[in-house]
């Protein structure tokens, strides 16, 4: 396997707006780490992997693998292998000439091609499938005989381009396992694209959060979602998202409050963020993620503000509830462990939110605001 470093690349399309465009795209991968580029359709994510991999043409930068630069080499000289989204297979060919068929066109040996097949399809849990057809596989089965033609390759670097999309929520989460099991065991570089946020969460040691073809912010998973470097990523990262509320900064005695904008009725005290003083009688938007919003059903916390409110719509999840209330100017989003019945909408409740959790942004330039 091998580190990867990225600097300053660009697509023929990067000079016009529009889905696909990367513009000065930089990222380094060290070896053996897995790297998930995440973003909405359009955002470029997918096309960085293809650039990568020589199937697109960059109009600039640099793309070097294990400290040696690729970009103008072919594609199939750069010693990657990439998986795609609806991967198809070879239709008269057996699973077992399939994952071959790379090794053949290498010249490998009848012995090394026979090992690297066993091996390979042992780890992508396609063994019993070596003389079947795509005809008789399942759409899971086919992305597994892909993985295994990848593995057999033993490339630099893998590419997963968005490999999962099309699969149901419980069929995804087992191949997340599957594409997380298989990081370990071969010990391999990975970049891998996904449009879902769940997944970039769940699968990367780091996660670059990609928008308009540039990253927005990248770092460990947990990084990006308890501290996202703008309102976009604190929006993309998380399900049900943030919740956004406007409002104006000002004094209060010692502290500083935050005051929702209009009829709202959030009054969001900071003791612990001195430094907001200077800034008082800013507008700013105050990011509060679902988990932090909390129904009150003993005595509120002492210093604690409670809110009243109207709960609107109740989603039991069977691990908890999602539940939905107005503020006056805003309509939260909340998340409780507590079980509870759609009965319970229509009712009105008292809520808190944890203030030391509360992220505040800019809403001018959308990035967060720190000390």
């Amino acid at each position: 396997m091998a580190k990867v470093s990225i600097q300053h690349l660009s697509n023929p399309s990067a000079a016009a707006p529009g889905p696909g465009a990367v513009r000065d795209f930089s990222l380094e991968v060290s070896d053996r780490e897995l790297v998930v580029l995440a973003g909405r359709a359009g955002s470029g994510a997918a096309t960085v992997l293809r650039l990568i991999a020589g199937l697109n043409p960059a109009a600039a930068g640099e793309i070097a693998l294990a400290d040696k630069p690729v970009g103008a080499r072919p594609a199939q000289e750069r010693d990657i292998a990439m998986v795609f989204r609806g991967q198809t297979l070879y239709p008269r060919m057996t699973v077992g000439e399939t994952i071959a068929y790379g090794l053949k066109l290498r010249k490998q040996s009848k012995a090394e091609i026979q090992r690297r097949v066993t091996e390979a399809a042992e780890s992508a849990g396609v063994a019993a499938l070596l003389e079947k057809r795509p005809a008789s596989l399942s759409p899971e089965q086919i992305f597994r005989a892909a993985l295994a033609r990848a593995i057999a390759r033993q490339p630099k670097l893998f590419l997963l381009d968005d490999p999962l999309a099309d699969f149901d929520a419980e069929t995804r989460a087992r191949l997340r396992v599957e594409i997380r099991r298989l990081h370990y065991q071969l010990q391999a570089t990975i970049l891998h694209s996904t449009e879902n946020a769940e997944e970039a969460m769940t699968l990367g040691d780091r996660v670059a959060v990609m928008h308009e073809g540039t990253i927005r912010q990248a770092g460990p998973p947990l990084t990006l979602y308890r501290e996202p470097d703008d309102l976009f990523v604190a929006g993309y990262l998380g399900h049900p998202p943030m919740n956004f509320v406007r409002g104006k900064l000002r004094e209060a005695g010692e502290t500083v409050l935050f005051k929702e904008s209009g009829e709202g009725v959030l009054e969001i005290k900071f003791t612990d963020r001195p430094w907001l003083k200077t800034l008082a009688g800013r507008e700013v938007t105050a990011g509060i993620r679902p988990e932090d919003l909390a129904i009150i059903t003993s005595p509120a916390r002492p210093g604690t503000p409670a809110y009243r409110s109207l709960l609107d719509v109740v989603e039991p999840s069977g691990a908890g509830s999602y539940f939905h209330l107005e503020t006056g100017a805003h309509r939260l989003t909340g998340w409780t462990r507590e079980a509870l019945g759609s009965e319970e909408a229509g009712h009105r409740v008292q809520f808190e939110i944890d203030p030391a959790k509360v992220q505040l942004f800019d809403p001018e330039s959308t990035r967060r605001i720190t000390a």
